[in-house]
C-alpha cells in the first residue's frame, strides 16, 4: 500500500525558453519522442498557422477575439504578446496533468516563463537555450525557410533582448549540438522528477518505516 503511494508523483512543468531559431522546439519534439511521460503543453495563439503546423497538436489557432474573451475569463495561468501576436497556457488543462503525474513541457518565451513561476513556483523546472553564436542563429532562421527576411531581421534584432533574461531559469544549455542538448534536458528531468517536492506519498512511507507502535 505504501509502495503503491510512494510511486505516485507530481508532475514537472519543463519550461524551455531561447531567442527564436536556438533550436527549443526541435529539443522538444526530440524529448517527447524519447520518454513517453512528456507531453507538450499546447499553447493558444493567435498566430497563423504554418504550412507544416496542426490545430490542436502544435498549438490552439484563435482569433484575437477569442483570445482576449479568455482572457478577460482569467482561463490563462500565463500570456504574452510576441512579434503581435498573443500565446497563452490554458491553467485548467495544466492542472489536470500536473495533479494526476503528467509532465508536461512548455515552448514560451521569458514573459511566459515567468508568469508561470510567480504562480506555480514549486513545480516549474525552467531552462534557457542559448545558440552558440550570433552567426549561427542567423543562419538557423535563415534555413528553416518559414519567415520573410523582414521577419527574420526582426527575430534577430529581439534575440538580444531576449538573451537578457538567461540568468532567471534554472539551468541554462548552450545548443551546439542537438543530441547533446536532448540528453542534458533528460538528465535534468530525470533528477528533477526525484525530488522530494513531487513524491507525494513520500511523508507516508517515511512514516510507515519509522512508526515505532
Amino acid at each position: 500500500m505504501y509502495m503503491n503511494n510512494l510511486n505516485k508523483k507530481k508532475g514537472v512543468m519543463l519550461v524551455l525558453s531561447s531567442p527564436s531559431g536556438a533550436g527549443k522546439s526541435s529539443i522538444c519534439k526530440s524529448l517527447m519522442s524519447l520518454d513517453k511521460n512528456l507531453s507538450l503543453s499546447v499553447s493558444t495563439t493567435t498566430r497563423k498557422k504554418r504550412p507544416n503546423e496542426k490545430s490542436g497538436e502544435d498549438y490552439i489557432f484563435v482569433s484575437t477575439e477569442e483570445f482576449e474573451n479568455m482572457l478577460s475569463n482569467n482561463n490563462f495561468i500565463e500570456y504574452a504578446n510576441v512579434f503581435d501576436n498573443y500565446y497563452g497556457t490554458v491553467k485548467s488543462l495544466v492542472d489536470n496533468k500536473i495533479n494526476n503525474g503528467q509532465d508536461l513541457i512548455f515552448d514560451i518565451d521569458w514573459q511566459g516563463a515567468q508568469q508561470l513561476r510567480e504562480k506555480m513556483r514549486e513545480n516549474v523546472v525552467s531552462i534557457f537555450i542559448l545558440p552558440p553564436s550570433k552567426r549561427e542563429l542567423e543562419r538557423r532562421l535563415k534555413i528553416r525557410g518559414q519567415d520573410s527576411d523582414e521577419v527574420v531581421k526582426k527575430r534577430m534584432d529581439g534575440a538580444s533582448a531576449e538573451i537578457t533574461h538567461w540568468a532567471e531559469y534554472d539551468y541554462v544549455i548552450i545548443n551546439e549540438d542537438l543530441n547533446k542538448s536532448v540528453n542534458a534536458v533528460l538528465g535534468i528531468l530525470k533528477a528533477e522528477r526525484m525530488k522530494r517536492i513531487r513524491q507525494v506519498g513520500l511523508a507516508e512511507f517515511v512514516r510507515s518505516i519509522t512508526d515505532n507502535s
